[in-house]
């Protein structure tokens, strides 16, 4: 048995603990059974997002008639060569991980599966390690929903659809989550004719006046089946063919392509934890106390495999934390998160920070929502707007940010400023007091202050006649 002084599975998040720890001069494993960079490198974030930015770029050319800018809009896309250049990208940065690692004396890496054969004994290629510290950050998978002959069927997950190199005429997508709308975004806009069978609703986990105006302004560009419920999955002379039920109806579809985007299920099950006393959830997360440690002393996992938060950010955040409380602090304090951001990249985007609307009902908080659209402001007028809003939501007795949604060009960029205000417990004061750059997008975000100011307003004046 090699006898390590870390042990890190997983090279994603991972990467928080792998060469901090080898730079400290303890002697670390890592262990990966895929390409070295995680989801994020190789299937993910980065790679959709070289895929989503031709799409933007493909859907301003069909919109540039909106400006008086008159072009053929029978574009041509080099589909091959653009995929080809983005795995080209990502698998040369993951290439730059491996021989890394190679010329860093301590550290040892497995290219294979980790699977426990105790406690802190894992087997790894036919190999026993043990370590004083492991670190388990394995990540999460698409998750296959239990439809009727789809395992027999050659359909997508967001593996293979960034890597597919031929575009299809026609894509049918199940499911409405944040990769369901950026990829079924990608690949419509550069051609494809996509179909989006959808249970309920888009963006369930988002606050539902933002991810009504997305779905509005999404259904308009795509086709869009709500109330869909697939039954039975067939692949026949390269044709999908989907049947499902419709408001009571039998409905079928036909396609080229079949992209499963349902959700993620952890890859917890690849590690063999019945051989350990580690603990899981109901839903086979790895459970975790307030300093990230399992239930096996010494032993602790972050990122998607505990199933808290679904971001490259925040393992990130997480993998950091660890860093400093297991090897540099002598007294750690319990990891807190600070408002945790996100964004979906798909057109129009949307990003979100703290509470939605309905999760501060449901809480019973007293609180402000306030609303502006991108039309009234002077960066809107010059995009033309005809769609999205910024809102936010203050705590009614404290004027602080309790929450803030963003739907429409470049969402993700003007949260930021409302993520750093929330981060030192910002009030409606702090956004007021700020001199905003004229006629930057971000005063949309001002706009949506001053409209929350009058709604204020509104209440002192309600209280003072009452």
């Amino acid at each position: 048995m090699k006898q390590y002084d870390v042990i890190v599975i997983g090279s994603g998040g991972g990467s928080k603990i792998t060469t901090p720890a080898s730079k400290l001069g303890l002697k670390v494993a890592v262990i990966e059974k895929d390409r070295l960079g995680g989801t994020c490198l190789n299937r993910g974030c980065i790679p959709s997002k070289m895929l989503i930015h031709p799409a933007d770029v493909a859907q301003e050319i069909r919109d540039a008639a909106r400006f008086d800018i008159h072009n053929n809009p029978n574009f041509t896309v080099d589909f091959n060569k653009l995929v080809t250049r983005i795995s080209n990208t990502v698998d040369a940065d993951s290439y730059g991980i491996s021989a890394g690692y190679g010329k860093n004396p301590n550290i040892d890496f497995y290219h294979g599966t980790a699977r426990f054969t105790a406690d802190k004994i894992i087997a790894v290629n036919g190999e026993e390690l043990t370590a004083d510290k492991i670190f388990v950050a394995v990540g999460s998978r698409p998750g296959i929903p239990d439809i009727q002959g789809i395992t027999e069927t050659p359909y997508w997950t967001s593996t293979e659809a960034l890597r597919n190199t031929a575009l299809p005429r026609k894509m049918t997508i199940i499911g409405a989550s944040y990769i369901a709308v950026e990829l079924g975004h990608a690949y419509g806009a550069l051609g494809t004719e996509v179909h989006f069978l959808v249970r309920s609703r888009f963006l369930r986990q988002e606050d539902q006046e933002t991810a009504a105006e997305f779905s509005r302004v999404f259904a308009q560009r795509y086709d869009c089946h709500f109330g869909a419920v697939p039954e039975r999955v067939e692949h026949r002379n390269g044709r999908f063919r989907v049947a499902y039920q419709q408001d009571g109806d039998s409905k079928t579809m036909m396609s080229d392509a079949l992209l499963i985007a349902t959700g993620v299920v952890p890859n917890t099950d690849t590690l063999d934890l019945h051989n350990t006393s580690m603990e899981l959830t109901d839903e086979g997360y790895i459970r975790v106390d307030d300093y990230l440690c399992t239930s096996i002393p010494g032993v602790y996992a972050m990122g998607d495999c505990i199933g808290r938060h679904f971001f490259r950010h925040t393992v990130n955040f997480e993998g950091e934390y660890l860093f400093r409380s297991v090897f540099k602090e002598s007294d750690p304090k319990p990891l807190r998160y600070r408002p945790v951001p996100h964004a979906i990249f798909s057109n129009p985007q949307v990003a979100g920070v703290g509470k939605t609307e309905e999760e501060l009902k449901a809480e019973g908080v007293e609180y402000v929502a306030a609303v502006n659209p991108y039309k009234k402001s002077a960066m809107g007028m010059a995009l033309l707007s005809d769609h999205g809003f910024c809102k936010l939501l203050l705590c009614a007795r404290t004027r602080k940010i309790l929450g803030a949604h963003i739907v429409g060009p470049e969402a993700s960029n003007m949260l930021h400023m409302i993520i750093a205000f929330m981060n030192k417990d910002g009030t409606l004061d702090d956004l007021l007091n700020m001199i905003y750059i004229h006629p930057a997008l971000p005063e949309i975000v001002r706009n949506t202050a001053r409209n929350a100011q009058a709604e204020f307003d509104k209440r002192v004046a309600q209280t003072v006649s009452g």
